[in-house]
């Protein structure tokens, strides 16, 4: 490994309400294009109240980008214009392609004790493949694979591959990296990551200091409270994403008392204009008007 990567900006989720009136947390999204190229949106629906989300997401259409749905706690019915349908328990992932054109609902049931746990995230797909055929995945908990460090550091491996281990999801374009991953207390530890993507982190659970100048801070030094020095390092908490600059080749995470769990996210950028408005990203105004055209005509879903 040569230099870990340094923070570039920091991100906490805000409050925001989707859907028929789901209240949900996003990290970050329109506003934030280009900096997470090629991710455009991630959303925390984490909820211990049904009546921020029992009225979740009725039918809504999608066109150009891929959709990734990953539940923690609870459950999400749903089914879609192609005519896929199902239910994704605590660990399962739904990760759909919408490409040409699909319209689909979701609805949040929650767990017995009436908590919704996850996330959405919206990956850009590049210009030639906007109008491809919709593809669609249903992924089960036992379908993804976990990889356990020497440093006792667990990784759930979605997409693409680490230390050998290949998630269910590979083959996309812009060779998305996705890991769930939990660290132990008081450990020091780095994960190697692709010089050439955009990569950014976004914690669950538990809090750390994440980037490069942490390996001379003692574990009792480390103070429970949000320290944002972007020439130094950052102890990130909960509901937090750090976004990373392209400038090493692996993270630098240290914990202290407590474990901390994160998302792991990383991805080629495409570099290619964006133009979105609602659940439609498409590269050109004209490609964005002519999607609501047809949708408005009934001719949205394009039979294959």
């Amino acid at each position: 490994m040569n230099e870990p990567r340094t923070i570039r900006k920091l991100f906490k989720s805000k409050p925001v309400t989707e859907g028929a009136g789901v209240e949900l947390k996003r990290v970050f999204g329109f506003n934030e294009v280009p900096q997470f190229d090629p991710f455009l949106l991630l959303d925390d629906f984490t909820s211990d109240d049904p009546q921020h989300y029992l009225m979740g997401f009725p039918w809504h259409p999608h066109r150009g980008i891929e959709t990734i749905t990953y539940v923690l706690e609870g459950s999400i019915d749903h089914r879609d214009s192609l005519g896929n349908k199902g239910t994704i328990h605590p660990g399962d992932l739904q990760w759909m392609a919408a490409g040409s054109g699909i319209i689909y609902e979701e609805m949040p049931l929650g767990s017995t004790k009436g908590i919704i746990a996850g996330f959405q995230l919206w990956l850009n797909l590049p210009a030639v493949e906007k109008m491809s055929p919709p593809r669609y995945r249903e992924i089960k908990a036992a379908e993804i694979p976990e990889v356990h460090t020497d440093e006792q550091v667990t990784m759930r491996v979605i997409a693409g591959t680490m230390q050998n281990t290949t998630g269910p999801v590979n083959g996309l374009s812009v060779k998305p990296l996705f890991l769930d991953v939990i660290i132990p207390p008081s450990t020091s530890w780095n994960i190697s990551v692709d010089p050439e993507q955009t990569v950014f982190t976004y914690t669950i659970a538990g809090a750390a200091w994440f980037s490069h100048n942490t390996e001379e801070l003692p574990f009792h030094t480390l103070d429970r409270i949000n320290y944002f020095d972007m020439d130094t390092t950052a102890l990130v908490t909960p509901q937090t994403a750090v976004l990373y600059n392209t400038d090493g080749d692996h993270l630098h995470i240290v914990t202290d008392v407590e474990p901390v769990r994160f998302l792991l996210l990383a991805g080629t950028p495409l570099d290619e204009p964006v133009a979105w408005h609602g659940p439609i990203v498409m590269n050109t105004e004209a490609e964005l008007n002519q999607a609501f055209e047809d949708y408005r005509n009934g001719t949205f879903v394009q039979r294959q």
